[in-house]
């Protein structure tokens, strides 16, 4: 299937659940939902977080499809509603820490120890990227995630966090640096550490 026609598929089931076909928002939210949680689960950090994130948005997105315009693509939109959904969840989270776990939105996280990885683990890896996103401030990693987990454009990114094209540059450039510092062991006490600027 072309993703010509992938999208006119996409345009009619959009426009069917508009219309209040359940069966077309279903299926919509069922398309959708794998991009959805795994966007969630990168953004928060950890799995409760995301289901949370995820059901928030899935909801937010039943709620707002009436309103949705069709000027960007349904899954451009739909990562906004999932990117606002996490970093509401990441407020609240900073809002009502958790007693005796380390919390990532200010704190140094410690390295996963993989001191006898097996070679072909994927998991320890994706363990030890999941860990250092969770140290970059939210903003810096809304910006990854949807540039290198979702493959969004720069115009697309900006268009889902309600920023300029420069800034969404700006803070994947940062993003990353940290991100291959963290992944290097060379993590910046949580003072030092650069914040995001508009």
């Amino acid at each position: 299937m072309s993703n010509v026609t992938a999208l006119d598929d996409e345009a009619r089931l959009v426009a069917s659940a508009q219309a209040g076909d359940r069966r077309a928002m279903d299926r919509l939210l069922r398309a959708h939902q794998p991009q959805i949680h795994a966007v969630c689960r990168r953004i928060t950090g950890n799995d409760a977080d995301a289901l949370d994130a995820t059901q928030e948005a899935l909801v937010a997105i039943v709620r707002g499809l009436p309103r949705f315009d069709g000027r960007a693509k349904f899954s451009t939109w739909a990562y906004r509603v999932a990117t606002n959904a996490c970093l509401d969840e990441l407020r609240r989270r900073k809002r009502r820490p958790i007693v005796g776990l380390p919390e990532h939105d200010g704190a140094t996280v410690e390295p996963v120890d993989h001191s006898t990885p097996d070679p072909g683990d994927q998991v320890g890896d994706r363990d030890e990227i999941d860990a250092a996103l969770a140290a970059l401030a939210p903003d810096f990693r809304a910006a990854v995630v949807l540039r290198d987990l979702c493959q969004l454009d720069y115009a697309e990114i900006a268009e889902v966090l309600e920023i300029p094209a420069g800034t969404v540059r700006s803070r994947i450039a940062r993003g990353r640096a940290q991100l291959a510092d963290l992944l290097r062991g060379n993590q910046p006490a949580a003072d030092e550490r650069p914040t995001p600027t508009p």
